[in-house]
C-alpha cells in the first residue's frame, strides 16, 4: 500500500493565497479610483464656487455679514406766519433693550434684567415684552411691536428721567443689553401759551399696513421704526416734515452678534412748515373761546331752568381775500404732549370719552351745528336773485302759521313789514319763513317731486354749504343741507327702524313724542312738507354746517364771492433755508351774485353791528376806523339749548364763533369776539392804535420767515411804505 504525500494540499493552499492577492489589488483599485472620482468632483465644484460663481458668493457672504440700522431724522419744525415755533424737537433719554445680548443670558437672568428696567422705568413687564416681539412673530400686537431692524436695540421707555438713564448707563453690570440714549421728541412750545392741538395733529408709529404700502410704493422715507403723522398738519404734510433717515452699517458674526461699525449714511432732516397762524392771535382766541364756555355754564338759562351745558365750541379767523386761517380753535381740547413718549390706554380712552366732551374732535372742522340766523345773509342772497327786491315788504310778524303749527320769532319781536335789511338787522323769522313758504308753495307743494325748484337750497349750495371746504386738514365734515333729495334718501335709510317702533305697542321706554314721531316717520317721511321749508329758511331743522364752513362763506360776502379752500400750510422751507415750494391760495368757486345784491347785504350786515342785535356788544367800537360786518344766530336743537353764535367780517378778517347750549348769539359769543377784534385792529377803548395790534401792520404778512444760517428764525420783513406802493 502506498503512502500519499502533501504536495497536492500545499499548491491548493497558494492558488487560493494568489486568487486572495488579486482581489484585494481589484478592492484598492476601486476605492482609488473613488477616492480620485470624488477628489475630481469636489476639485469641480471649487472651481465652479470659486472661479465660475465667485463674486455671486462673495457678495452674499458680505450681505450676511454686515446689517444697516435705520438712524431716525429729526423731524422738520411746524412755525407760525412770524417764525415762532408752533412744533419743534426736544431732546428726551430712551431706554432701549438689545434682544441679541438679552438672548446671550441665561432665561433667569432675562427675567431679572427686564424686572429691573420695568422698576427703574416704571413700565409693566408685559409691556416691555410685548415691545421686544417682532411684528409678525407669534404674539406680537400691532402698535406695541417692533417693526424695525432686528439687530437695533429696542426702545422700552421713552421720556425716562435723566436720573433714571444715568443710573443704568453707570451700573451696566447691573443693565446687562440695556442701553440709555438721548433722541429727539416733538416739544410744543405755545408761543401766547397757543393749545392748538387739532390743527397740529400728532404722531404715533408706523402701522405693518403702513410699511408694507410703503415698500410696494418704493418709499424709503419710511421704516419700521418710523412715527407718522395722524392728524392736523402732521399727517397732512407728513411727507414733507418726516426728513430722510439715515443708515448705520455694522458687522456681525453668524450668530448675528454685532462686532462693530461699518460707515455711516447721515440722515436728513425734515423740511420746516411755515404756516398762516398767528400765535399771538391764536393765543387771543383760545382764550376767550374758553371764557366764554366758563362763563356761559355759570349763567342761568330761563328756558330750561338750568345753567347752560356749553358742552362745547369752535372759533375761526381767515383771511378774507385769501381764505388762509390765522387761528381757529376747539373746545374741549388736550394736551398734544399726551401722544410724546406713546399714549397710554386711559388717556386716549378720554380722548374718545363722550363723558369728557370727545376732545380728540375738532370742532371747528368737524363739528356740525344747525347755523340758526347766521343762515339768513345767504337766504337774502337767493330770494334778491329770485323774485324778490330791496323795496320788498313782508310783515315780521310774532308768529306765522303753517299748517296746524305757529312758527314763532326768536329774538325779534313783532316789526310789522320791514325790508330784507331790517329782517336782518333785528332777525327777524317770520320774515323769512314767509320767503321760505311762498317758494315751497310756488315750485314745491308736490312734496314727492325731489327735483323741485329751491332758489334758497341752490343759494346755499353756491355759497358751498353741504360739501367740505377743501382745507388742507384730514377728516373734515361736509356738513348738510336738509333738502328733499336727503329728506327722501334718510327716509329709505330709517323706514325700518321707525316703522318697527310704530307697528308695535308703546311700551314704557319710548316716550310719547317718539312714538308719535315715528308713527309719522313710517307713513310719510319722505315728504318735504312746508314746514321744512319754512325751517330750512333760518338756519333750522336738519341742515347742519362746521364753524369753517359759516366762516368761508362769509369771506365770499367779504371778498366779493369767491369761495377759497382755506389753507392752513403758507410754504415748506428745507434745513438750508431755502423755500422749496409755496402753498398758495386756492380758489375753489364763486359765487355768482350780482354786485348790488352783495353790496346790499354788506350794508345790512354793517347795521346788525351798528344798530341791530350785535350792536349792545359793539357800544364804544370805533366802527368809523373798522367798520365790523356781523350776525348773530340762535340755534334751536330739539332736546338741547340752544346753539349761540356770531359771524362777522371786516375788510381783512372773518371772524366766527359758536358755542354749543351756550344761549343766544350776542348775549354768549358777542364779549368774545369783540375781545378778538380788539386784538387784530389794536383797538384801545374807542381809539385804535394799530402799533398795539396783535399782527403788526394789522394785516398778515405777504412774505415768510427768514431762516438765518445760524439757525435762527427772524419775522418777515415787511415793506416799507415807498416799496409798497
Amino acid at each position: 500500500m502506498s503512502v500519499r504525500t502533501g504536495r497536492p494540499t500545499g499548491l491548493t493552499v497558494n492558488g487560493e493565497e494568489q486568487a486572495g492577492t488579486r482581489r484585494s489589488r481589484l478592492r484598492l483599485v476601486v476605492i482609488q479610483a473613488l477616492v480620485f472620482s470624488l477628489f475630481a468632483t469636489l476639485g469641480v465644484r471649487l472651481y465652479y464656487l470659486q472661479v465660475v460663481s465667485g463674486e455671486q458668493y462673495r457678495t452674499q457672504a458680505a450681505s450676511q455679514s454686515v446689517r444697516d440700522i435705520v438712524v431716525q431724522p429729526q423731524r422738520g419744525l411746524i412755525v407760525d406766519d412770524m417764525g415762532r415755533p408752533l412744533v419743534s424737537n426736544r431732546t428726551s433719554w430712551v431706554v432701549s433693550v438689545d434682544r441679541t445680548l438679552l438672548g446671550k443670558l441665561r432665561a433667569r437672568d432675562q427675567r431679572t434684567v427686564l424686572e429691573r428696567v420695568a422698576e427703574v422705568s416704571r413700565t409693566p413687564v408685559r409691556d416691555i415684552r410685548r415691545a421686544l416681539l417682532t411684528c409678525g412673530d407669534p404674539g406680537s400686537i400691532e402698535g406695541s411691536c417692533w417693526n424695525g431692524s432686528p439687530y437695533q436695540p429696542v426702545p422700552v421707555a421713552e421720556d425716562v428721567p435723566k436720573r433714571t438713564a444715568l443710573m443704568i448707563l453707570e451700573q451696566p453690570e447691573d443693565y446687562p443689553a440695556v442701553l440709555a440714549e438721548q433722541q429727539t421728541v416733538r416739544s410744543y412750545p405755545s408761543p401766547y401759551g397757543v393749545n392748538l392741538a387739532h390743527v397740529l395733529g400728532y404722531l404715533s408709529p408706523i402701522t405693518e399696513d403702513e410699511l408694507d404700502q410703503a415698500e410696494a410704493d418704493d418709499d424709503s422715507s419710511v421704516n419700521g421704526a418710523s412715527s407718522v403723522g395722524r392728524a392736523g398738519v402732521e399727517k397732512q404734510y407728513d411727507a414733507w416734515l418726516r426728513g430722510m433717515p439715515g443708515y448705520k452699517s455694522v458687522a456681525v458674526d453668524s450668530m448675528g452678534r454685532v462686532l462693530g461699525d461699518d460707515g455711516e449714511v447721515q440722515a436728513r432732516p425734515g423740511d420746516t412748515l411755515v404756516t398762516s397762524i398767528d400765535a399771538r392771535v391764536q393765543g387771543v382766541v383760545e382764550r376767550q373761546l374758553a371764557q366764554t364756555i366758563t362763563t356761559a355754564r355759570s349763567t342761568f338759562d330761563t328756558v330750561t331752568g338750568k345753567n347752560y351745558v356749553a358742552d362745547s365750541g369752535a372759533a375761526v379767523v381767515l383771511e378774507a381775500d385769501t381764505g388762509r386761517v390765522v387761528a381757529m380753535a376747539s373746545q374741549p381740547t388736550y394736551d398734544p404732549e399726551v401722544w410724546v413718549g406713546g399714549i397710554t390706554q386711559k388717556q386716549l380712552s378720554r380722548l374718545f370719552s363722550e363723558a369728557a366732551g370727545t376732545p380728540l374732535l375738532g370742532r371747528a372742522t368737524q363739528g356740525q351745528f344747525a347755523p340758526g340766523s347766521t343762515w339768513k345773509p345767504f337766504m337774502t342772497a337767493g330770494a334778491l336773485t329770485h323774485g324778490y327786491s330791496p323795496s320788498t315788504s313782508l310783515n315780521c310778524s310774532s308768529s306765522f302759521r303753517v299748517g296746524n303749527r305757529d312758527f314763532k320769532n326768536y329774538e325779534s319781536g313783532a316789526y310789522g313789514f320791514i325790508s330784507f335789511a331790517k329782517a336782518l338787522e333785528v332777525s327777524c323769522n317770520t320774515f323769512f319763513y314767509r320767503v321760505g313758504y311762498d317758494y315751497w308753495q310756488r315750485f314745491g307743494s308736490d312734496v314727492s317731486d325731489v327735483d323741485a325748484k329751491d332758489p334758497l337750497v341752490a343759494e346755499a349750495q353756491a355759497f358751498g354749504f353741504g360739501s367740505e371746504t377743501g382745507i388742507d386738514l384730514p377728516g373734515e365734515a361736509s356738513g348738510r343741507i336738509a333738502d328733499r333729495k336727503w329728506k327722501l334718501a334718510y327716509y329709505e335709510s330709517m323706514k325700518d327702524y321707525y316703522c318697527g317702533i310704530a307697528d308695535k305697542p308703546q311700551d314704557a321706554e319710548t316716550s310719547d313724542f317718539v312714538y308719535t314721531f315715528a308713527g309719522e316717520f313710517c307713513v310719510e317721511g319722505f315728504a318735504y312738507r312746508a314746514g321744512d321749508a319754512v325751517n330750512f329758511a333760518i338756519g333750522q331743522g336738519d341742515t347742519i354746517v362746521t364753524p369753517l364752513q359759516l366762516a368761508r362763506a362769509y369771506g365770499a360776502l367779504a371778498n366779493g364771492g369767491t369761495l377759497y379752500a382755506p389753507r392752513v400750510g403758507k410754504a415748506v422751507v428745507g434745513p438750508d433755508g431755502k423755500v422749496i415750494q409755496r402753498i398758495p391760495p386756492q380758489v375753489q368757486g364763486r359765487v355768482d351774485l350780482p354786485e348790488e345784491t352783495l353790496r346790499y347785504v354788506d350794508e345790512a350786515l354793517k347795521n346788525v353791528t351798528r344798530v341791530g342785535t350785535m350792536a349792545w356788544r359793539m357800544v364804544g367800537f370805533p366802527l368809523d376806523e373798522v367798520p365790523i360786518r356781523s350776525k348773530t344766530g340762535s340755534a334751536e336743537v330739539y332736546g338741547k339749548q340752544s346753539t349761540s353764535w356770531v359771524a362777522s367780517y371786516s375788510d381783512d378778517y372773518v371772524v366766527v364763533m359758536m358755542v354749543s347750549q351756550g344761549g343766544t348769539g350776542s348775549g354768549t359769543s358777542g364779549p368774545a369776539v369783540r375781545k378778538i377784534w380788539e386784538a387784530l385792529y389794536g383797538v384801545d377803548g374807542e381809539s385804535v392804535v394799530a402799533d398795539d395790534a396783535a399782527i403788526p401792520g394789522t394785516t398778515p404778512p405777504a412774505g415768510l420767515p427768514t431762516f438765518a444760517d445760524d439757525g435762527s428764525i427772524l419775522p418777515p420783513v415787511r415793506p416799507t411804505t415807498e416799496e409798497s406802493r
